[in-house]
Parts: C-alpha cells; sequence; structure tokens
C-alpha cells in the first residue's frame, strides 16, 4: 500500500493538519514540555490560524494518507531555489532513522549536526554546516538529543545568515551508512559490558532496553561499566543493596543499571529500587533467545 499526499489548500484539510498536528505534537514534545506550556506551543505554531498564515507565506503544507486515512503531515518552503535540511548526526554516517540512538549503541565517541541541501535520495544531499560534539560515556538518547538541538540551533542562525550573504558552500558527502529504525530490546547481558551499557543508554528515554529476572520486569533508563567480580556468570545479579546500587554481570565486565522502572512501578534511582527487596545478590537474568 502506498502513500497518498494531499495538498493542504481547502478550509477542510488546514483543520484535519491542525488536529493530525495537535495529537503528534502530544506524542512527541509531551516529555519536554509541560501540558499548559505544550498546548500555548501548539497553538501558537500549528493551529489552524497558524498553518493558514504559514500557507498565506509560501509554506506548503501536505496530509499523508495511507488507504485513505490521514496518517501524519509534512510542511516545506522554497527558499533561492534550495530546500535545506537539519540532520542530528555528522553525515554521512548513520543516515536515516534514529541516528542519535544508533550513534550512541555503535560506541560513537563524536556526534554532531550536518546541515544539508535535500536531494532525491535518504540523507545524501550536499552537506553545507557541520559541527561536532562528545558523546559522553553518561550520554543517553535523550541528553544527547538536548545538546544537539542547541548546537542546530546554532548552526540554524548561522547557516541563514551565510545563505543571505551569498556564502553558501557545498561539499560532496561520500559513502556511508544506513542506520534503522530502533525498538524495545531485550538486554542481552553474555555481551560485553560497554555494549550493554550503551545498549541501554542509546535507548533512553524510548522505546528503552529491559530485562526479565524471576518474573519481574525492569525497564532500564541508565547504566554504567562497573569491574566485574571473578566467577560471576553473565546475567547474575552481583549486588542489589542501598549503598552499591543494581550490579549485574556481563560476558566481560559487569553494569550497574543506575535508573530504572520495575513493571507496574515508577521510575527510580537503582539505590531506591534495592529498598524494596525484589532482587537479591544471585538472582538470575533470562536471557533472550536470538
Amino acid at each position: 500500500m502506498k502513500p497518498d499526499y494531499k495538498l493542504v489548500a481547502k478550509a477542510k484539510y488546514i483543520h484535519l493538519t491542525a488536529d493530525l498536528a495537535a495529537e503528534l505534537w502530544q506524542e512527541c514534545y509531551k516529555k519536554f514540555y509541560p501540558p499548559k506550556q505544550l498546548a500555548a506551543l501548539i497553538d501558537k505554531l500549528q493551529s489552524a490560524d497558524a498553518i493558514e498564515a504559514d500557507i498565506d507565506d509560501g509554506v506548503n503544507y501536505f496530509v499523508v494518507q495511507l488507504g485513505g486515512k490521514p496518517v501524519g503531515y509534512f510542511a516545506w518552503k522554497m527558499e533561492n531555489t534550495a530546500l535545506h535540511l537539519l540532520h542530528l548526526y555528522l553525515l554521512p554516517a548513520y543516515r536515516g532513522a534514529a541516528p542519535i540512538a544508533r550513534a550512541i549503541i555503535g560506541g560513537e565517541r563524536e556526534t554532531g549536526v550536518t546541515i544539508m541541501k535535500t536531494d532525491a535520495g535518504l540523507d545524501t544531499g550536499d552537506m553545507f554546516l557541520r559541527g561536532s560534539l562528545p558523546v559522553a560515556e553518561t550520554d543517553t538518547c535523550g541528553t544527547l538529543t538536548e545538546k544537539l538541538s542547541v548546537l542546530g540551533a546554532k548552526l540554524i542562525v548561522e547557516a541563514v545568515a551565510r545563505i543571505v550573504r551569498g556564502e553558501a558552500v557545498l561539499e560532496k558527502q561520500g559513502e556511508g551508512s544506513v542506520c534503522k529504525k530502533v525498538a524495545r530490546t531485550p538486554v542481552d547481558f553474555t555481551r560485553p559490558a560497554a555494549e550493554v551499557s550503551a545498549l541501554i543508554r542509546g535507548l533512553s528515554p524510548a522505546p528503552l532496553a529491559y530485562a526479565v529476572c524471576g518474573g519481574l520486569s525492569v525497564n532500564c533508563y541508565n547504566a554504567c561499566v562497573v569491574p566485574l567480580p571473578e566467577g560471576a556468570p553473565a546475567g547474575m545479579v552481583v549486588a542489589c543493596s542501598p549503598k552499591q546500587g543494581l550490579i549485574v554481570a556481563c560476558g566481560e565486565g559487569a553494569v550497574r543499571i543506575t535508573e530504572l522502572q520495575p513493571a507496574g512501578g515508577k521510575r527510580m534511582a537503582d539505590t531506591t529500587f534495592a529498598n524494596g527487596g525484589k532482587l537479591r545478590e544471585g538472582a538470575r537474568f533470562d536471557q533472550p533467545v536470538l
């Protein structure tokens, strides 16, 4: 089934787009803005009146339909015969979906933002402006996204200024890789601790990595690599106490799952979780069948 695109021109499509925007913005940004502030942003930027004003200013809105059902929308505006896109990674590596998550999961030490000219390919357009920053060992996809958003905002301001001055110089991309979407994933503790930590942090705050021990399922939000006592098999709970936190043995080394959410419970620090006594030293996390 192929998607269909409808140009938003009539009043009914403007209101349909506004309804889609309200639903999608709530889903995407509810973790970052209080309800009242988010509602005000939506009303200011993507209400029916705001969309109509954008259209009057030359913005082209399209509703995406699948099987006749509206499933999304997009908008663009042509400026000086070129479209530019902000990509939250240093192209050409990690083209496609989830570049930030994949950068952390892949153990990258550096990431950044690329301002690129769009073309018919998947993030293959000529590069205009780039900025980089280090990936910290404590970064999650959430914290790294915030850092890149700040960097991206600075680059956008600089990019617009250069375009206005006629100083836009484009650079061809080299060969790159395409990264796939991320999904909720079980933790495989037989992998090295560095990989386990990277997986947990790369999938946080969503869609999350999870692990199961004795029927108890926990969502993992953050982790770090710690030394492993000799003789502890992969998946064994090495420690679970208010003093040490939750430490689990891996194929190489161990991870401390510093922030987690037990099924039916709240997100909490591992030291707080340990107070509940739901896991004890010596317990074993199940290993996923891969």
